[in-house]
């Protein structure tokens, strides 16, 4: 547990409140993404498709958990950041890296999406759901794919938080992020290709992220287990 009620700004480079300068990144993040989505940033979109995406079926279901994704990424950044100093900045690190990486590639190579259905087969609540995501959320900026990468997040996250000691809570999670990667496609949000992109983009920056924290985890831990 982390103490607010002694945070002041002049204890900001402390080490018990250092990690706090990380939250820059969302303000700047939301900013430049949204200017991508403008009409101020004009370019060609390069259409994303595989033959893979027509053998993959559209569920109106899955909008549950893709926009439980709003609740579940930033659910554990909010959990760490009260309770984990360590584990938000790792989690943090990692979405900086992944999400930057990903920006740039918006930059320089813009990407789209023509997979949405124009029409759905069942009326019922959660197609009417499905065509206000579509309505609200454009089709363009998909590769690789920001759910999944940020899903990733909070997956490596919870594995690399030694506060979080239930592996059926660590497990559920995974099985929940699986879900989410799914709903991208199952909805027509993505192509299958922006999905391995975010797989792959996740895969690169574990290392030099998390595994690299645990590494230096546990050499003081070794240490100290030798002097006992």
């Amino acid at each position: 547990m982390i103490h607010y009620r002694e945070f002041r700004f002049r204890k900001l480079n402390t080490p018990e409140f250092k990690h706090l300068k990380y939250l820059i990144f969302w303000p700047v993040f939301v900013l430049v993404f949204k200017f991508l989505e403008t009409d101020l940033w004009k370019r060609e979109y390069h259409p994303v498709y595989s033959a893979l995406d027509d053998l993959i079926p559209f569920y109106e279901i899955y909008i549950i958990p893709y926009a439980l994704w709003h609740v579940f990424v930033p659910g554990m950044l909010l959990w760490l950041l009260f309770q984990d100093a360590d584990g938000f900045t790792r989690m943090m690190r990692f979405i900086i890296l992944t999400y930057g990486v990903t920006i740039l590639i918006y930059f320089l190579f813009p990407t789209c999406q023509n997979l949405r259905p124009l029409s759905f087969e069942n009326d019922n609540l959660l197609t009417k759901c499905v065509a206000y995501l579509y309505r609200i959320d454009s089709n363009t900026n998909v590769w690789p794919s920001i759910h999944v990468i940020g899903t990733l997040a909070a997956v490596f996250a919870a594995f690399y938080t030694p506060s979080i000691r239930s592996m059926n809570l660590k497990i559920a999670m995974a099985l929940f992020g699986v879900l989410i990667c799914a709903s991208t496609v199952h909805l027509k949000q993505h192509s299958i290709l922006d999905v391995f992109a975010g797989l792959l983009l996740s895969a690169a920056a574990w290392p030099l992220v998390f595994r690299r924290a645990a590494k230096k985890e546990a050499i003081p831990a070794a240490e100290n287990a030798s002097t006992d």
